[in-house]
Order: C-alpha cells, then structure tokens, then sequence
C-alpha cells in the first residue's frame, strides 16, 4: 500500500497527516508554536519554528502509525497564506515573518495601488491590494527596516519556506502565489507590471508550479532530521483555503464550502477568473491545474466564539473542566436555550478588521440590541449567529456573479457544533452537508501529493474516490423567515457604523 504525506504550516501549529491511498487517515501529529503582537495590529512569527514543528510532526505521525517511509510516494504542503519570510542570499532568516492577519500596511496598500494604478492592479490581480497581502509587507520593509531589505535575496511564504528547508528548493505555486498582489490571475505567473511597481526582481521569489506538480524531492539533511527518505517527492501543494477546498472536493462548479474555523472562508470553484465587480471577494488560482477559485473571507469567524470564551466564557470554561467536556460544546449546549434571533441581540464579528464585504481594518466588534430581557445563552448565540450573518454575505456576493449553489459543504471547528450546523442552515436558507474527512488543507495536500506522485490521474478523480458525505442539515422553514428579519437589520448597521469605527480607531 502506498502512503502519502500532507505538511500544514497553520498559524499556531504545523500539523502532519498520513493518508493511505484509499483515503484511510492512519496518523496525524501536530506541533505547536507562539504567535508575537510587538505592536498593536501586528503578527509575526519565527520560520524557524514552523520549520521544527514541522520536524517534530513529521518525526511523530511516523512513530504512531508505524509506517516505512521508503512507503511514501509524495508529499504535499499547505499553509496560511499570504505571511513574508525575509532571506539572505546564504537563505538564513533576516527578521520574523510578517503574517496574514498583520494590519500594518494600509499605507503601503494605497501606495502600492497609487503606483501601479487601480485598473492595472486588479487586471493583473484580479483583486486589491489589501493589508494582509504579501506585496504590501515588502514595501513596508522596504520603507521602515531599509538595512533589512538591503540584504534580502528571496521572499517566500510560509509553506515554501518549509519546503526550502525540506528540498532545498526556492518553489512556490499558483494558488498561495495569488495572495501575494504579485501574480498575474490569469496567465498562473508572475506579473512583471506588480513587480516593477513594488520595486522587486523575479529572481527574489521562487519559481511557481501548478499545485500537483512535483517541485523538488527531500535531501540528504532533511532525510536525517526528519526519518523520511531521502528523494521522496514533494509537490507544489496549496495556500491553505486552496488545499482545504480540494480535501473537502470543491473542485466542480455547484459544490461550495463554508469553513468556520478562525477565520471564515466560503469557497466556490470556476472555469475562468471571474471578479466580483465591487472586488469583495478574492479571486484565486485553484489548486486545480487551469482553474479558480472565489472565495470570501472574514477574519473572525471562529475566532469569534474563542475570543468569547476566553474572555467571557470564564464560567463555561469552569464547568467544561468540572464535568471533563470541551468549553465550546458547554458554549453550543448554552446557547441552544437562546431562541433564534436572540430576542434582538446582534453581534457584528469584526474583531479583527473585516475583508469580505467590507474591507476595513478599523471595523470592529458590537453587541447591538442588549436589553435587560439578555442572558448568557443570548449572547453566546448572537456570537454563533452573527458569524453566521457574515458567511452569509459572501454566499449572496456569489448568487450576484452568477455561480450556481447545489450544495454547501460545512468544515472546520464550527461545523462539529450541530447547533452551529443548523443556524448556518437556517441563515443561508439551504442544506448543509459535512464529509467523511475534517482534516482541511493537510488532507486536500495528500490528495494533491497522490496526484503528482500518480496515484490519482486528476485532482477531480482523487477527490472522487476519497471524499463522501455522511450528514445532512436541513433548514427549518419558520427559522429561516425569522433569520431573514434579522440578517435585513445585519446588513444595515455596519454602514451606520463606518465613520464611527474609523474615529475610535
């Protein structure tokens, strides 16, 4: 039996999944490292955690599930997009990286567009430029740490830095590429215009590969750290929404995802580069060799709920460890007593910024609507729902475009909470599905790995084989109508609030 290997750099660990080729999940080990704040807004972190973590994970996943490396046909790598990593020409790490929920560079985004112009910008990118993207960190480099710039000799992304570690390869490929405000959507290369206007050479990033494609193998030194074989393919892989979609099989037009995990993504896939006309939402090479992909993006979904229990849930948390159960599934269990729509009570998730619809980084949380009638479960529940709003307005973004909806396949964190699953369905009036699989991008690396290492004849065909859905959630008929009340006054109160946003920020 063949194996294949998945390597997902995430935010606050790496995990590593092995996968058999029938889909069978036969190990997973994941390792953990910090997140730095050095200022308000700002997020970087050490490569050289995620590189250990990853050898940490890899080392482990081989030692439970007993597995022969020699058994490995390939491996494939997902990540959190976007994120800077600085190197010299001797490829050591010149600073921490800047990440993707970083906000410093909304100066750098204007100058970027200013530069290069609004029209060539988004008929190269077929997006804007906006704070969390790669190109604005390099300008903000290059303009606040000059003697850092001054040495730097390539910039790569979080995953790729783990595959230069890995192969020894400078390699990137097209669907994490998309995030950087570099690539050129259309043509899966990089645009010379971007370039020029950031004041980069080609040569400072890695050659770019479409994401089944084999893009280097493992060396002598990686071999030894890590116990794989040495000359084990390694592909392209993809940016983590990319690599998720594939393991959760979006890749057919119709089937869309609804990923609730920190962050929120909805996720449709197309046959051409299609954009939104009010640049909502993000267009993106696939990691479907010739196909896109759009997806919108709220930055606190999850995250959302989490900041509540870390903050508020102090109670919740106490209960979960007296009876041994998870805080949320006490969150989930409380807020079922709350009636849908919370008599009321709304809650704006924008508690990092927002960018789909609204790209904003001074957008910020809100309970509107509190009353003395409110108890705990109302608000634990207009956190659940309020996501559920924000999920929602991507979904309407992608009925304007025109892409057909046939199903919506729930994934991450929120979609285990089967209280989460029905408001999600009540809000979008529609069924929700969940699969046999809830590994996300590591799962969707495997299948892209099996693909380069011929396993699979077609990502299409690997997702067939693996993938199936086992639940349905059906909307309830007399919910929907009192969501659709509720999501109308939604809609409404972050444009009454911008200006006021903008001058507490």
């Amino acid at each position: 039996m063949a194996y294949l290997l998945g390597i997902d750099v995430g935010t606050s660990g790496t995990k590593a999944l092995l996968v058999a080729d029938s889909g069978e999940i036969v190990g997973r080990a994941t390792a953990e490292y910090p997140l730095s704040t050095p200022q308000p807004g700002w997020a970087e972190q050490d490569p050289g955690d995620w590189w250990q973590a990853a050898v940490d994970s890899i080392r482990a996943v081989l030692a439970s599930s007993q597995v022969d490396a020699g058994d490995i046909a390939g491996i494939g790598l997902s990540g959190q997009m976007h994120g800077s990593v600085f190197l010299d020409g001797a490829g050591k790490v010149l600073r921490p990286a800047i990440l993707w929920c970083d906000q410093r560079t909304a100066a750098q985004c204007e100058w970027i567009t200013r530069r290069a112009g609004e029209e060539t910008v988004v008929q190269e990118t077929h997006n804007p430029v906006l704070t969390g993207f790669t190109a604005p960190k390099i300008v903000w480099l290059q303009q606040n740490e000059p003697f850092v710039w001054a040495s730097v000799a390539k910039v790569l992304l979080p995953k790729d830095y783990v595959r230069f570690m890995l192969t020894g390869e400078f390699a990137t490929e097209v669907s994490d590429a998309s995030g950087t405000s570099l690539l050129n959507i259309k043509e899966r290369k990089w645009s010379a215009t971007m370039l020029e206007a950031v004041g980069m050479r080609e040569d400072m990033l890695p050659r770019v590969y479409e994401s089944p494609e084999v893009s280097g193998q493992v060396s002598e030194a990686a071999a030894k750290l890590t116990g794989l074989r040495a000359g084990t393919p390694v592909v392209g892989g993809g940016g983590d929404q990319a690599a998720g979609a594939v393991g959760n099989g979006i890749v057919e037009p119709g089937i869309i995802s609804v990923t609730t995990g920190t962050s929120g993504v909805v996720f449709a896939y197309m046959d051409s580069p299609e954009t939104d006309a009010a640049l909502r939402t993000h267009t993106f090479c696939h990691a479907v060799p010739g196909k896109w992909h759009v997806m919108g993006v709220m930055l606190s979904a999850g995250g959302s709920l989490r900041w509540y229990r870390d903050v508020l849930g102090t109670e919740e948390k106490n209960i979960a460890e007296r009876i041994g159960n998870d805080p949320y599934d006490v969150l989930s269990a409380e807020a079922a007593f709350a009636e849908p729509g919370c008599r009321g009570l709304v809650f704006l998730p924008y508690l990092s910024g927002e960018r789909t619809p609204y790209p904003d980084p001074n957008a910020r949380g809100v309970f509107f609507g509190i009353s003395l009638w409110h108890r705990r479960e109302h608000l634990v529940r207009s956190v659940l729902e309020g996501v559920s709003y924000g999920l929602r307005d991507s979904l309407e973004i992608l009925k304007e475009m025109g892409l057909p909806v046939s199903q919506v396949r729930a994934s991450g964190g929120g979609a285990r909470s089967a209280l989460w699953r029905q408001i999600q369905a009540d809000v979008f009036g529609c069924e929700l599905v969940t699969i046999n699989v809830d590994e996300g991008p590591a799962f969707g690396a495997c299948l892209l790995a099996g693909v380069g290492a011929g396993l699979y004849p077609t990502v299409p065909a690997a997702c067939r084989k693996t993938i199936k859905v086992t639940q349905r959630t059906d909307p309830n008929p007399e919910t929907v109508k009192v969501y659709e009340r509720f999501y109308a006054v939604y809609r409404k109160l972050y444009p009454a609030l911008k200006e006021r946003f903008g001058e507490v920020a």
